[in-house]
Formats: C-alpha cells, sequence, structure tokens
C-alpha cells in the first residue's frame, strides 16, 4: 500500500496564480488581491510544502524501487533455488540411470542391455536437454536480474532529473515571481515618480501664478504710491484682495475737499493682453459709479500703434507705467473742469444773488475802506522817505564838490613843485549835480 503526500494542510500557489472574487466575479492574481507581506507568506508556506511534497515524493519512489527489487531479488533466488533443486534431482536421476545401466552390462543380456542402452541414451538425452533447457533458464534468470539492476539504476537515474527538472522549474518559477514583484516595484515607482512629476508641475505653476500676482501687487502698489504722492490733495484707496472691483480707486478732490470724480485703476503685468480686461473694469465703473477707467498694462493690443503711450481703447484708458502718472493728470484736469461747470451750472442764479449781496453789504464797503486807508498810509511813508534821500543827497552833493577842488588844488600844487616834470593830470571836469528838487528827477523817482 503506497502513501500519498498529505497536500490538504498545505497551499502552493503562484504570485500569478488568477482567481475570482465570489461575489463581484472580478478576476484578479494573487499578486493584486494580497499584500506584499502576506504574498510573501504565501510564497515562502508554498515553496516549503513544494520542498517537502518533492522530499516525500523522492523518498516514496526509492522506497518503490527498492520494494521492486527486493521482489525481484526474492523471485529470482527462487528460480535459481529450485533449477538447482530440479537440476539436483536430475543429476541424482542421471546418476541412478547409469548405475542401472552398468546392472544391465553386468547382466549379460544383450537385447536388454541393447533395450536398457537405448532407454538410457534417450533418458540421457532428455535429461541433457532439460539440462540445456535449465541453463537457458538461469542464463535468462541472471540476464533478468541484470535487466532489472539496470532497470533500477535508470529508475534512480529518471528519479533524480525529474527531482533536478523540479528543482529548475521551481527556481524559473520564483525567478518569474521575482520579476513579477521587481515589475510591480517598477511600476510603483514609476508611478510615484509620475506623481511627483504632476506634484512639480502644479508646484512650478502655481510658484508661476504666484509670481505673476506678486509682480502685479507689486506694479500696483508703485502705481497708488506715485498717484498719492503726485496729487496730495486726492484721496488713492486701494481695493482689499478678494473684493470684486479695481486695484485702485483714485477720487479727485477739489482744493475745498469736494469729490469732483472718480478714477478706476487696474494694473496688468502680464506677457499678453487680456481681451476680458476692458469689459471688466467697465463693469466695475458702473458698480462704483467711476467716471473714468484706466488700465496700466506692460503689453498692449495687437492692433496697438507701436508709437503710442497711452489712448482710449473700448472705451477705457490704456497706458504704459511711464505715462501713468500724466495721463492721471490730464484726466484730473478734465474731470476738475467738468465738476466747475456742473456747481457753475447749477449754482449760477444762486451766485449772482450771492455776489450782488456781497458787494452791497457793509463788510464790503468796511473792506474797500481798509483797502484805501492802507493805501494812503502807503503814499504818506513814500513822501516822507522821499524828503530824507533829498536831504541826504544834498549833503553828498556838497562833500563831493569840496573832495574834487581840493583833489584838483593838490594836483596843481605838485606840477609847480616838479617843475612841470610831472605828466599833466587830465581830470575830469566834475558833472554837474542834478538837482533832486527838478521835476524830471522827482518824475523818475516817483515811477
Amino acid at each position: 500500500m503506497t502513501e500519498t503526500p498529505d497536500t490538504g494542510s498545505r497551499l502552493l500557489l503562484d504570485p500569478s496564480t488568477r482567481v475570482t472574487c465570489p461575489k463581484c466575479e472580478h478576476e484578479f492574481s494573487l499578486a493584486e488581491g494580497f499584500a506584499r507581506k502576506s504574498l510573501e507568506a504565501l510564497e515562502r508556506s508554498s515553496h516549503g510544502a513544494l520542498a517537502e511534497l518533492q522530499q516525500q515524493a523522492r523518498l516514496l519512489e526509492e522506497r518503490k524501487a527498492r520494494e521492486r527489487a527486493a521482489q525481484a531479488e526474492t523471485l529470482l533466488r527462487d528460480q535459481l533455488a529450485g533449477m538447482q533443486d530440479l537440476l539436483e534431482a536430475q543429476r541424482r536421476q542421471h546418476a541412478e540411470s547409469l548405475e542401472q545401466a552398468r546392472a544391465l552390462e553386468r547382466a549379460g543380456a544383450s537385447e536388454r542391455e541393447a533395450a536398457a542402452r537405448a532407454a538410457v541414451a534417450e533418458q540421457l538425452q532428455r535429461q541433457q536437454a532439460q539440462i540445456e533447457e535449465f541453463r537457458d533458464v538461469e542464463l535468462q534468470l541472471r540476464r533478468d536480474r541484470e535487466m532489472l539492476e539496470a532497470k533500477q539504476q535508470q529508475l534512480e537515474l529518471d528519479v533524480q532529473r525529474r527531482m533536478d527538472e523540479e528543482r529548475a522549474r521551481i527556481a524559473e518559477a520564483a525567478r518569474t515571481a521575482e520579476a513579477e514583484r521587481a515589475r510591480l516595484r517598477e511600476g510603483d515607482l514609476q508611478k510615484k515618480l509620475e506623481d511627483a512629476l504632476v506634484q512639480l508641475a502644479d508646484t512650478q505653476r502655481q510658484l508661476a501664478q504666484g509670481s505673476q500676482q506678486l509682480q502685479g501687487e507689486v506694479l500696483e502698489l508703485i502705481l497708488e504710491e506715485e498717484l498719492a504722492a503726485a496729487f496730495p490733495l486726492d484721496v488713492v484707496a486701494e481695493v482689499r484682495k478678494g473684493v470684486r472691483g479695481a486695484d485702485a480707486c483714485h477720487s479727485v478732490r477739489t482744493r475745498t475737499g469736494q469729490a469732483a470724480g472718480t478714477i478706476l485703476w487696474e494694473a496688468k503685468r502680464a506677457q499678453k493682453w487680456g481681451t476680458q480686461w476692458p469689459a471688466k473694469l467697465k463693469q466695475d465703473m458702473r458698480e462704483a459709479g467711476a467716471e473714468v477707467g484706466v488700465i496700466v498694462t506692460t503689453c498692449f493690443p495687437a492692433d496697438w500703434p507701436e508709437s503710442q503711450p497711452f489712448g482710449l481703447y473700448e472705451d477705457v484708458w490704456v497706458t504704459g507705467h511711464v505715462s501713468a502718472i500724466a495721463l492721471a493728470t490730464a484726466l484730473r484736469a478734465g474731470l476738475l473742469d467738468a465738476f466747475k461747470a456742473r456747481v457753475v451750472a447749477a449754482n449760477k442764479g444762486e451766485n449772482m444773488e450771492a455776489v450782488y449781496d456781497y458787494l452791497t453789504s457793509p463788510q464790503f464797503a468796511h473792506k474797500l475802506r481798509a483797502v484805501y486807508d492802507a493805501f494812503g498810509r502807503m503814499r504818506t511813508e513814500l513822501e516822507s522817505e522821499r524828503t530824507t534821500m533829498q536831504q541826504r543827497w544834498r549833503r553828498r552833493e556838497k562833500q563831493i564838490q569840496i573832495a574834487t577842488t581840493q583833489l584838483i588844488a593838490i594836483a596843481g600844487d605838485l606840477q609847480g613843485l616838479a617843475h612841470q616834470e610831472l605828466p599833466q593830470l587830465e581830470l575830469e571836469p566834475p558833472q554837474p549835480m542834478q538837482d533832486p528838487a527838478d521835476p524830471e528827477v522827482a518824475g523818475e523817482d516817483a515811477g
């Protein structure tokens, strides 16, 4: 009775084995359906069970070969013993026949002797044939024994070959499983790499978007600072982030602090002109009630003239950063003029009545009298200063005449003492001084 290996408690499955889910009937491999550690434990258990089955199969084959060899040897031994017994019996019978033949010869009966000899000869021939047959049987048995031994050796060789083939198959399955695991690991790494590249691209896009927003905010802050510095009377307010509207709201104010109008500023720092920018700015103007909208941008529309620094495009003003303040000055002046015209048109009658009341009021008469008195005091001070100056001029004229006369006298004395050896002093005769009381001089001073 041969024993069979117990495989009920062992699991022999390859990781690539396909199984089917009993619920959703979805087919998948063990490598996809189990966790890596569970699959490795299952694989180790399968390899151990397979190795144990191979060991049991090898032991079983060896035991069967030994049993078959023992049976063949026992059968051959029994056959040899039977043939030896048969040969011994034939040998005894042959000896008995020879003894009978010798007895008949000794008896001397010729016929009987001849018959006996013929019978003995025939019996000897039969015995010789049996002996030859026994020898052939023995020879055949020995050949069978040799064949059994050769078959046993061949069986052991076949068992060893099958074991080697099984080992090669197990090694190939292990290599295949390892290659599958390597392919899965490579797929995992490739998936992680692709995910990392996607995340890197998203991060770069977010950084680029953040950089563009930061550049736009920088341009917006510079524009607000320049507007606030150029127009200190106006109010330049920043629109908070997350609030719908333009980037800056410029409220134009008069010197008395009255609001003359509103300019909405939109700062765009991009590589390409956005076709939706004018429409959005006009929508913001309608919501804010602004009169003018301006887009300060680093890029212009495709049909924009190259030499034009600013201009009106789709009912909004478009300009570069360099000419933004100049455009703001012109737009502000226009808003102030329009505001003045509106005020004049609205308050024309009231202003005329107010001017008439002011001209006929005592306050206006007092102010005129005060101005007239101020001019009188200024006239009196001017006359007093003129009299003082005329006296000074008289004293200085007398002093100059005395000094000139003395200088000429000194020059004459020196020439007389030197006996005409000194060069003649050519002194310019003094110009007659104009009388400050002269009406022409007085007129010039008064002028």
